[in-house]
């Protein structure tokens, strides 16, 4: 017998970020709405991205900030202790990872949750198979909204397999500090965790396959960033490459392919070597929809792939980011209710690694830039050279970069690293959203002594 298809107005398939917003205001709307989601309703941010993370690297932050304390305000005495991380990330951010709040939050808003893994059978129908193994099978009259989301991407190395490695999820969870930690991997999740952990006392060695920490962003900040890590006693290998994996009641021993040791031993093990898209799993052959497994497809001006199939999130390719996912939703939630909400830009996308400095960029590189085939000009200033650095003295590194298109006189990229270096690029976001004119930015008035004064002269530094 086939199973009936049930006919509703919309069906989210993930409830991440951006899944559970579109999903909860369609329903609001009073819309007969469908939330898909296999794992936790809220997806990986909450439990275990950006809010827990967080948490810890502004612990991390704290001992930081007192170890500073000779030379500006008499003397400290810092004894680490993990226990309030641990209990903070389990009690406020997670509440032990359980959804209930976020699946009652849709339900409250007349939503209907269903547990399981939904895929395409068809064009606006979504089968799921849900966790207690049965099927259900809804087709949807208005739309129907993909927000597949990512998982760790684990490389294939001997020995690796069924071995108590980290992700970030494990991570997360510790209720430890290890005394030695290995971390596979030079990105944003790789380097906040590593710098996170070392400042409660584990033993941090970073293991890079290419030549800096964060590759794709300005040399400037690997610079500085590897810097500081060195100062911080975190070892970084570059160049290096694991080659296989062993472990033991004594923890782990990785084989190295580069210039320096061979080996390498660790108590933990994290790897942070990317992320994984699930978009391939959703079916999108059966909605008439082309997908090489790699190149995300292409979506219109408001997320469409096809009419009434909306794709959200990371899958986009427009940047694997919380804030990418609820501007997205934002956008379909208008388009489906028939309200005007704008179109989906990409081109001043913010992103913040939320090490110490934190490290601001929107926009391209200036590498990305002259790629574009952009003729550029750049300017460059460095925090400890104005008055606001002058005066934090002791933990002011950082410095801002500004892209011009010089055909343009606009802003086309621009990084912002130092304290509060992710609230400072919020005024270079906007310079590179709006497309605001560096003549323009040149004649503003600058607060005095702030951080974001840097920005006049940086964009005085054009050059």
């Amino acid at each position: 017998m086939v199973p009936a298809i049930e006919v509703v107005d919309a069906i989210v398939v993930g409830m991440g970020p951006g899944g559970e917003s579109v999903a909860g205001e369609l329903a609001a709307a009073g819309l007969s709405v469908v939330g898909v989601e296999s794992g936790l309703v809220g997806g990986e941010c909450p439990y275990f991205g950006c809010v827990p993370s967080k948490m810890m690297i502004r612990a991390g932050n704290a001992l930081a900030e007192a170890r500073r304390v000779p030379g500006l305000a008499g003397t400290a005495s810092v004894v680490p202790d993990w226990a309030p991380v641990a209990a903070r990330i389990r009690d406020e951010a997670t509440d032990n990872w359980d959804d209930a709040a976020a699946a009652k939050r849709f339900t409250d808003a007349g939503g209907r949750l269903v547990r399981g893994t939904g895929r395409l059978t068809g064009v606006r129908h979504v089968t799921i198979t849900t966790h207690d193994g049965g099927e259900l099978t809804f087709r949807a009259r208005r739309a129907v909204v993909l927000n597949p989301g990512t998982d760790p991407a684990i490389p294939s190395v001997p020995g690796l397999a069924g071995t108590p490695f980290w992700t970030n999820r494990e991570a997360v969870r510790a209720t430890l500090a290890p005394e030695s930690l290995a971390v596979w991997g030079a990105g944003p999740i790789g380097m906040e965790l590593a710098q996170a952990f070392a400042r409660f006392g584990t033993k941090v060695t970073m293991v890079v396959r290419g030549a800096h920490l964060a590759s794709r962003e300005e040399p400037e900040t690997a610079e500085l960033l590897e810097h500081v890590f060195a100062r911080e006693g975190i070892e970084v290998l570059t160049n290096t490459t694991i080659t296989g994996v062993e472990h033991s009641a004594a923890g782990f021993t990785l084989a190295l392919d580069g210039p320096g040791a061979t080996t390498l031993a660790a108590e933990k093990f994290l790897v942070a070597t990317g992320r994984a898209s699930k978009l391939g799993k959703l079916g999108l052959d059966q909605a008439g929809i082309a997908y090489d497994g790699r190149t995300p497809p292409a979506v219109d001006d408001h997320l469409q792939l096809g009419h009434n199939l909306y794709l959200i999130g990371d899958a986009v390719g427009a940047g694997a980011f919380t804030h990418m996912s609820m501007y997205h939703a934002n956008i379909v939630a208008g388009h489906v209710l028939g309200e005007d909400r704008g179109t989906a830009e990409s081109h001043a996308v913010p992103r913040v690694t939320f090490t110490d400095p934190e490290a601001g960029a929107v926009g391209l590189t200036e590498r990305q830039a002259r790629a574009a085939g952009l003729a550029v000009r750049t300017g460059y200033v460095e925090l400890a050279d104005s008055t606001r650095g002058w005066i934090h003295k002791s933990g002011n590194d950082g410095f801002i970069k500004v892209i011009e298109d010089s055909a343009t006189g606009v802003l086309v990229g621009a990084t912002s690293v130092g304290p509060h270096g992710g609230e400072v690029l919020s005024a270079l976001a906007l310079a590179v959203h709006a497309r605001v004119p560096v003549a323009t930015l040149k004649t503003m008035v600058y607060a005095y002594p702030t951080f974001h004064r840097a920005i006049e002269a940086a964009v005085r530094a054009i050059k």
